[in-house]
């Protein structure tokens, strides 16, 4: 299918609803894919949604609904009653999809809609639900295809073909014991490689360990990276195969994370919906801007124990702003790249305190240089080897102390069950603010008082 022009496509169906030609939107709609139309609906307002979410045929509809973002999604599902959620559920082939799909409903409308739903798919659906949705458990499928050790691979060979097909993304037949106990893979290249009367025993692979039911999600993510793997067997504590995860899967929590991240340091979540009601978004936004506004009246008030210093020498009004806004600058470098490393698994207890000191190294060798260039420019503009003195002194400290605050920061707030992605920005602009005022103005008043 030829990629189209989301905003061409958003544009002709605004016409089309603007003169409420529902055959216009359908016929636009058959156009194009899966995924296209859950990001045309992603960045349409919810009055458009309202009209279009009808026009869609039922059979895609929870194809949809999986790649839309979640807000999305559970905002459509809960307008839905329990049976349609339901059929839309049958809709869907994967186990963990239909998990996915229904996690973000209220418990009374998921029970009803669970119990909406035959034994046999209630039972597995259930499975899976069992486990948090950031982990192994919540992330794996439970079909998958196991085989004995002690067969050949003719005996696999024939079993596959009565079978007649395999679940998607199988690059692996998971080898089991009686007892469903998990002792390797065979992979499908091996199986079609080599001679049929070979035995399965013979050439399972046993050196890829299986993931435990709690892993994190980001851990998992972190194996399929390093190994370059497409899928995985999941196990539970007593070693029993019970499912597995498949690299579409971990492509999604890549894209979460990363969603996590840049959302993060506005202090939103990556679920937000670009058009969601004001108030909903007023209030979300609103507690982090009055956080943000409580830092900032502290920093006032450290500026007001310098009132009288700042009523002597009008250039230190005119030049406060620099140097909490450079140390801020710096702070916040160090304090994505901390992220990052948490994130990815690359910083912890044991190598977080040379990071610490690679950074304040960074922040003083950068303090430096800007220091003079700054002090350079107050000399000529205000006249006064003092005021360059006291502004480059302050800058190298709030550069120095931004960095370390960038490194320690994340740290501290993952110790305190804290999300460092939300919450790191905020803390970090507190500490440069305030650490930059003492600084300038308190040498200031030191030099100048």
């Amino acid at each position: 299918m030829v990629e189209v022009d989301i905003e061409l496509l958003r544009q002709e169906i605004s016409v089309a609803l603007e003169t409420e030609d529902n055959v216009e939107i359908s016929k636009l709609l058959s156009g194009i894919s899966i995924a296209e139309t859950a990001m045309l609906l992603d960045s349409m307002p919810v009055q458009q949604r309202d009209v279009i979410w009808p026009l869609i045929e039922p059979p895609d509809l929870g194809a949809i609904l999986l790649e839309n973002q979640d807000e999305v999604s559970d905002a459509r599902l809960r307008e839905l009653d329990p049976e349609e959620i339901a059929a839309i559920v049958d809709s869907l082939a994967d186990v963990d999809d239909q998990a996915d799909l229904i996690l973000g409903l209220p418990t009374d409308k998921l029970v009803k809609t669970l119990y909406t739903l035959d034994g046999y798919k209630r039972e597995r659906l259930e499975s899976v639900l069992a486990y948090g949705e950031d982990t192994a458990g919540g992330l794996m499928n439970i079909d998958q295809v196991t085989i004995r050790a002690d067969v050949s691979l003719d005996v696999v060979l024939r079993y596959l073909r009565i079978r007649g097909e395999l679940p998607d993304h199988t690059d692996q037949l998971f080898v089991t014991d009686r007892h469903d106990h998990y002792l390797g893979a065979l992979y499908l290249r091996d199986l079609l490689t080599n001679d049929p009367d070979e035995q399965v025993a013979d050439l399972m692979r046993t050196d890829a360990d299986a993931m435990h039911v709690h892993l994190s999600d980001t851990e998992v993510a972190r194996e399929f990276e390093t190994f370059d793997l497409v899928s995985t067997p999941v196990v539970d504590e007593e070693h029993k195969l019970i499912g597995r995860i498949t690299i579409d899967d971990v492509v999604d929590v890549i894209r979460d994370e990363g969603d996590h991240s840049i959302m993060g340091q506005a202090g939103l979540s990556e679920e937000e919906d670009m058009f969601s009601p004001v108030l909903i978004t007023s209030r979300r936004r609103g507690i982090w801007l009055g956080i943000n506004l409580l830092t900032a009246f502290l920093a006032a008030y450290v500026i007001g124990f310098f009132e009288d210093i700042l009523d002597q020498v009008v250039a230190l009004a005119i030049l406060i702003t620099i140097v909490p806004s450079m140390g801020g600058i710096a702070g916040s470098q160090t304090l994505t790249i901390a992220i990052r490393g948490l994130a990815l698994g690359q910083l912890g207890s044991s190598n977080y305190r040379s990071l610490i000191k690679r950074e304040i190294s960074v922040g003083l060798l950068n303090g430096l240089l800007w220091a003079v260039v700054v002090a350079a420019l107050s000399i000529i503009w205000f006249g006064s080897f003092n005021i360059g003195l006291i502004i480059a002194f302050a800058l190298i400290v709030n550069l120095v102390a931004g960095a370390f605050a960038g490194a320690i920061i994340p740290v501290t707030l993952r110790q305190l069950g804290v999300d460092p992605a939300i919450a790191g920005g905020v803390v970090l602009t507190t500490v440069t603010d305030v650490v930059g005022i003492v600084a300038f103005l308190g040498l200031a008043t030191l030099i100048l008082g």
